[in-house]
């Protein structure tokens, strides 16, 4: 299966131009089963959405529904698309700590690799309000059943994601390359985190036109397999492991 990550910004290009179908060609361009995004509805309550649910069902994909404002996709610009085949078994919208108002997206998700977790979020400018964010994250998944998880989004971290490995124990960072800026990118700020029954087959950067014109951020895709591993035997692996690095 493959899912993707994407901030669109509003749907405004570097042009400052907002046209929402450039942005929905970008996004079919990834053939991604599943598409997290951020910056999915514009700023001001009461945050109608800048990509048309219409526009994303008459292309094919559905929005999940977390409980959002009405006339907004997502939950604090967070939203999450799937392929009509994946079943949602339950979905929730995180209010997130820090000094600007955040919030993160958690799916149960029933798919042909059986069923997974997806988390989507962005976080905040510094690095305090980050790992305070993401230990939020992890607090409400030690509540849950454990499943095969995988968390995307727009991590804000300009230098090396092992910064934010404290506060995601259990998870392992995929070395996805620099997507911002994205006319030409120096900073490696989007990104995927998996648990270790969640195996990286492969992943990218979605550079063709009109991704370095959409968004200031570049698309990122990862395609995955699930193992038969148990989540609690290999979280305590990559704990582990980290511990000794």
């Amino acid at each position: 299966m493959r899912i993707a990550s994407y901030n669109l910004q509003k749907c405004v290009g570097i042009d400052m131009q907002r046209r929402p179908a450039r942005s929905m060609v970008v996004i079919r361009a990834l053939r991604a089963d599943i598409v997290v995004l951020q910056e999915a509805d514009k700023r001001l309550p009461p945050r109608p959405t800048a990509l048309p649910r219409d526009l994303v069902e008459k292309k094919g994909l559905m929005p999940v529904d977390f409980g959002q404002p009405r006339g907004s996709l997502g939950w604090h610009g967070n939203a999450m698309l799937l392929r009509p085949s994946i079943k949602v078994i339950e979905a929730q919208g995180l209010d997130l700590p820090g000094l600007e108002p955040r919030g993160a997206i958690r799916a149960d998700l029933d798919t042909e690799e059986g069923p997974i977790r997806v988390i989507g979020l962005h976080l905040g400018l510094l690095r305090r309000y980050r790992l305070m964010q993401l230990n939020a994250v992890s607090r409400v998944l030690r509540r849950l059943p454990p499943l095969p998880t995988i968390i995307a989004g727009d991590f804000n971290e300009w230098g090396p994601k092992t910064a934010l490995d404290a506060a995601t124990p259990g998870f392992d960072f995929v070395p996805t390359g620099h997507t911002f800026p994205a006319p030409r990118p120096i900073a490696a700020l989007d990104g995927f985190a998996h648990t270790e029954n969640v195996i990286a087959k492969n992943h990218g950067i979605l550079t063709r036109i009109p991704a370095q014109a959409a968004s200031d951020h570049l698309p990122i895709w990862m395609d995955f397999d699930v193992t038969d591993e148990t989540p609690s035997q290999t979280s305590r692996q990559t704990a582990t492991r980290k511990a000794n690095a």
